[in-house]
């Protein structure tokens, strides 16, 4: 299930750390959310060239593959933060107290390791991309216009390792809130149920009347 929880601040150097990190989160997602608008640009011109002027954009499905990371990996962290990132918090929700953070900490630790696997990963096939004996260093394009690929597979890595830092954050949060016993930690997103949810969304229209 997916909802805006809330992530509380405070003075700590959690809260700090999970500020200044929200601001490269942000722009990340500016970026995605850029590259979504250039792609229905390209797609207006696309079938408009060629409904009107038998012209469609040349390399269209090119630039749809180069801006896919931009896409699919940029904003991810920034959706971790506040926990808008699909997840299935039925039997979470549910919870209460140390028993919702220990959850709440060995799925963030399963999933940072996931998450460093991926960046390896990801990383080594952006290196293998490299071809010092071809032209501008590699023979990685696109097939229809030759697109440079090597600057789409880096995206990658880089938004993993963004997110990374994001887990690692909560983390953090959810075992200092474990041993602590805290109530409402700050740096996470808080579980909200569904009458808390509709409560937040109602007072959110009623804000934008």
């Amino acid at each position: 299930m997916a909802g805006s929880s809330p992530v509380l601040e405070d003075d700590s150097l959690i809260s700090r750390l999970d500020r200044r990190l929200l601001v490269l989160e942000r722009f990340f997602a500016l970026l995605s959310g850029i590259a979504i608008f250039m792609l229905m640009v390209l797609a207006v011109r696309s079938v408009g060239g060629w409904a009107f002027f038998n012209a469609p954009l040349s390399g269209y499905v090119d630039w749809i593959e180069a801006a896919m990371p931009l896409i699919a990996f940029m904003g991810i962290s920034y959706v971790q933060r506040d926990g808008t990132h699909i997840r299935m918090d039925i039997l979470v929700s549910q919870l209460r107290g140390r028993a919702l953070w220990l959850f709440e900490l060995i799925s963030m630790v399963l999933v940072l390791l996931l998450m460093i696997a991926l960046v390896w990963g990801s990383w080594a096939h952006f290196q293998r991309s490299f071809d010092f004996g071809a032209p501008l260093w590699s023979r990685d394009s696109s097939i229809d216009i030759g697109l440079p690929i090597r600057p789409a597979k880096l995206l990658a890595p880089v938004a993993f390792s963004v997110l990374c830092l994001r887990l690692a954050l909560q983390v953090w949060g959810y075992g200092r809130a474990l041993v602590k016993g805290l109530e409402a930690p700050v740096a996470v997103p808080l579980v909200m149920d569904a009458a808390a949810q509709a409560r937040a969304e109602a007072e959110q229209l009623a804000e934008r009347e």
